[in-house]
């Protein structure tokens, strides 16, 4: 049965349009709107009052004539085929092929808004992963099914990152089957073109799906992009049985995709002219990440936001950092610098950390070794404020060493290579040598076992080079 035709379209207001006298119609339906020239686009119902249909178009509503337009309901909502076949390949944020391949030929056809996951049959994050970035591994590790979040500002090198990420992220258990789903939402051409072209060179393109919204696509195909891509990596992680990592950059054009969006609606706006429902909107998309008991697989989130005017109590990253385990915070003030990747140390946290490390998961030594590299690092940024104010006389020898810890710290550990992929035996290696730095009677929070099996060879090490020397 062919869909009926409706030209009773009463009112249109940015990317939405109100169609009368309308039957049947159901809640987030897509429809087909034809215009008098010939011309296809695509909508979904976003609201229904009694016979009216609040409709949502993707491509917008410019060149719409109210009498001339027809609107068909598709008695269907938006889904997305998915196949294995997806890796390696690059979608617009409709999830259409934009890399010369051939289309996609679909092994499932799915909801984009997915199932929710039950919680009695989610399984604890309990696996690290490694990302080969010293500040992420070191200090605040990622474990498999964990939402983590990058909170950077603009001008600072989150996509440079997530690339970076993007291309080394593994489990290091040795399982094999490690995906990356990517998802950019609202950038530029050229911000495309550095992740395509990056990914091809490294190699990385093989095990990743490419999701590119651009900044002059439609606002309303934003509001799709991440959930199309967490279609495909609920595909790749749930049916594939693949460890996936979903890198979504960048949320805060998402959000204020949804205020556009909201204000065209005309609804009652709340904080800072964002959705009231902006919470539970990003709930139910950072909420689709984690591990199923009795599946292999499991999606682990980066979400990576811009926190406008740099300002961490803004509604994105404040709501962001409710939902999900934790924060990567990045440091205009270590960019300054010129150090990469400018990870700001003392206020990001992971709140799995403790879950994925330790004996048989990384080393012995990592927990007492990341409380004690945060204490000293800690310590050697009060010692630094300490003299500024009163001059660097009125430091102890303690506080002096310490003060050159942090400076070091910051070089060294902080600062590594875009291309540079650490290990976590490196990075603990690198961890330890720090420590040489400061009295070892001034490690309080590492066990004396770890001081005698880890330290000690590196103090006699550096005693013997120095009496060669």
């Amino acid at each position: 049965m062919l869909p009926k035709e409706y030209r009773t379209i009463s009112n249109i207001s940015g990317p939405l349009m109100m169609v009368e006298s309308t039957r049947d119609v159901r809640y987030d339906e897509l429809a087909e709107i034809e215009l008098a020239s010939g011309e296809r686009r695509r909508g979904r119902v976003l609201e229904i009052e009694s016979d009216r249909a609040l409709v949502q178009v993707f491509e917008g509503t410019s060149g719409i004539d109210t009498n001339e337009t027809k609107v068909r309901f598709l008695g269907k909502v938006q889904t997305l085929p998915v196949s294995r076949d997806m890796l390696g390949r690059v979608f617009n944020g409709r999830g259409e092929p934009i890399d010369g391949g051939a289309p996609l030929i679909a092994e499932q056809t799915l909801d984009i808004n997915g199932m929710p996951m039950n919680p009695y049959s989610r399984d604890f994050p309990s696996e690290f992963i490694q990302t080969g970035i010293s500040t992420i591994d070191g200090l605040n590790p990622m474990v498999r099914g964990q939402k983590l979040p990058i909170f950077s500002a603009s001008g600072l090198p989150h996509n440079r990152m997530a690339a970076q990420i993007a291309r080394q992220a593994t489990v290091i258990s040795g399982h094999e089957d490690f995906a990356v789903v990517f998802a950019a939402m609202g950038i530029t051409f050229e911000e495309a073109s550095f992740f395509m072209e990056d990914f091809r060179k490294t190699g990385a393109l093989e095990r990743t799906v490419l999701y590119i919204n651009l900044a002059d696509d439609p606002a309303i195909e934003r509001i799709s992009t991440p959930r199309i891509a967490l279609t495909a990596a609920e595909y790749l992680a749930f049916e594939c049985g693949m460890h996936v990592v979903v890198i979504l950059t960048d949320l805060t054009n998402y959000c204020e995709a949804l205020r556009e969006i909201s204000a065209a609606r005309k609804e009652v706006p709340g904080r800072r002219g964002y959705p009231g429902y902006l919470y539970t909107d990003l709930a139910t998309m950072y909420e689709r990440a984690g591990r199923l008991k009795g599946k292999v697989g499991s999606i682990t989130q980066i979400p990576i936001l811009t926190m406008p005017e740099d300002d961490k109590t803004h509604p994105i990253p404040d709501l962001t950092g409710y939902i999900t385990e934790g924060q990567i915070i990045l440091s205009r003030s270590l960019h300054r610098q010129g150090i990469y990747p400018p990870v700001d140390v003392m206020p990001s946290l992971s709140r799995l950390k403790d879950k994925g490390i330790g004996k048989d998961k990384t080393r012995e030594d990592h927990a007492d070794l990341m409380n004690q590299l945060f204490a000293a690092y800690s310590r050697g940024k009060d010692a630094k404020e300490l003299a500024v104010i009163l001059g660097e006389g009125a430091l102890s020898d303690e506080d002096k060493a310490f003060a050159k810890f942090s400076d070091v710290f910051e070089d060294t550990y902080i600062r590594q290579g875009e291309y540079e992929n650490r290990t976590i035996q490196e990075t603990l290696d690198l961890g330890w040598n720090l420590l040489t730095m400061v009295p070892t009677k001034e490690l309080k929070r590492v066990r004396d076992a770890y001081i005698d099996k880890y330290l000690k060879p590196l103090l006699e090490k550096k005693a013997a080079q120095g009496a060669k020397a």
